[in-house]
């Protein structure tokens, strides 16, 4: 078969198999469907169906296909973060900004000393550290991986409760907004390259002076044209920041921080994000699977994961609780709130495929990682339902 024909087969793989064990298997409660495809990712990929049937793998898999794959792959997520940084609104978040700094802090900065704990304790042990990394971004890297709040999926499911458009859901994304930005900024300070700091201070002064006219140009503009003009500033400002030593998806980021919702409006935003989610996104997770290794064993990669699980979900939830006793909440508040901002999914693959690309972690430490960021997902909704439910009473 030649390359054409292999992609299509992998293209039919990508979509129909987490489509029927999501929908067959009825698995929508415990892990939705991008939860599914993500975890197919892994199980598609050579560590797993891999190596339980190389001809498979190797057969379908060519390095042309796999490079097909991955230039979709690049431009999905690259829209899907241009989307997380539109959603990003401040404005709220200021308005109510005791509260919200107070929260949002809390939720970020102690599961972030957790992580640093297991962070420290995996640099003891040889394998997880990238070769390029340095032993503070190594640390660093993994304490924000275990803070990071995944905000697209927060999104899903708030609207999964019907608590979206409340005032309690709008609360939750305010605290989510600013964990975001923040997540983001220390990204770009563990990815500052001292040997390219010159480039990077050239392209953050051409970034800053270009959103000024950016963000003159596009209310004079009809809104069908918004959306041609913010694709080539996508991509113009993804390549600057690749360019300097950033990331792309760093630079996808800044794109999409820069704009306003107004100029396209929610309900069309909502729209291209399902899309993308529908569309491409399944490609991007193929991808990462793709990336997935257990070299140093199943259960040792597994135990990682653990370890970084319970961080995560231990400091998100103390930090929720401390800020809750701090601000006086109602009785149980707290607890649903931290298990709605420790979900990771989409935003912690993204975070830590950066760090991949890096050479800052490993491809196990990614493995591990991906693992935290599936089993933290799945058990957002089974927990947070049942709190809701008596909350409600």
């Amino acid at each position: 078969m030649n390359v054409t024909e292999l992609f299509l087969i992998a293209m039919v793989l990508i979509f129909s198999v987490p489509y029927l064990l999501w929908r067959l298997g009825r698995t929508d409660y415990v892990a939705p469907l991008v939860v599914v495809q993500i975890l197919m990712g892994v199980v598609m990929g050579p560590g797993v169906l891999g190596a339980w049937l190389p001809t498979y793998y190797d057969t379908i898999f060519t390095p042309p296909v796999v490079q097909a794959l991955n230039g979709i792959a690049w431009w999905a997520v690259m829209l899907f973060v241009m989307l997380a940084g539109i959603e990003l609104d401040l404005r709220e978040a200021l308005e109510n900004k005791r509260e919200s700094l107070v929260t949002a802090g809390l939720a970020l900065g102690t599961p972030l000393l957790f992580g640093i704990g297991a962070g420290l304790l995996l640099l003891t042990q040889p394998g997880w550290m990238g070769p390029k990394a340095q032993s503070w971004q190594f640390v660093m890297g993994v304490g924000m991986a275990c803070a990071v709040t995944a905000l697209p999926i927060l999104v899903l499911f708030l609207e999964k409760l019907q608590i979206l458009r409340t005032p309690f859901g709008q609360r939750i994304l305010r605290y989510a907004s600013l964990d975001d930005l923040a997540i983001w900024g220390v990204l770009a300070l563990i990815l500052l390259d001292w040997q390219r700091v010159g480039r990077q201070m050239a392209f953050l002064g051409a970034f800053a002076g270009c959103a000024w006219l950016f963000r003159a140009l596009m209310p004079r503009l009809p809104r069908p044209d918004r959306w041609y003009v913010a694709l080539i500033w996508l991509a113009s400002v993804a390549f600057g920041a690749d360019w300097c030593g950033l990331h792309y998806m760093v630079g996808a980021f800044l794109a999409g921080a820069v704009m306003d919702k107004d100029w396209f409006g929610v309900e069309q935003l909502d729209q291209l994000r399902h899309q993308v989610l529908l569309v491409m996104m399944p490609v991007f997770f193929l991808s990462t699977g793709l990336r997935t290794q257990w070299t140093m064993g199943g259960v040792t990669v597994m135990l990682a994961a653990g370890l970084l699980l319970a961080m995560s979900v231990t400091g998100k939830i103390a930090g929720v609780h401390l800020a809750g006793r701090f601000l006086r909440w109602p009785k149980g508040e707290a607890g649903i709130v931290g298990w709605l901002l420790q979900t990771k999914a989409l935003i912690e693959i993204i975070f830590v495929s950066i760090l991949l690309d890096k050479g800052i972690v490993t491809s196990a430490m990614f493995t591990a990682f991906l693992l935290m960021a599936v089993a933290s997902t799945m058990l957002t909704v089974p927990v947070v339902a049942p709190r809701l439910a008596r909350q409600d009473r």
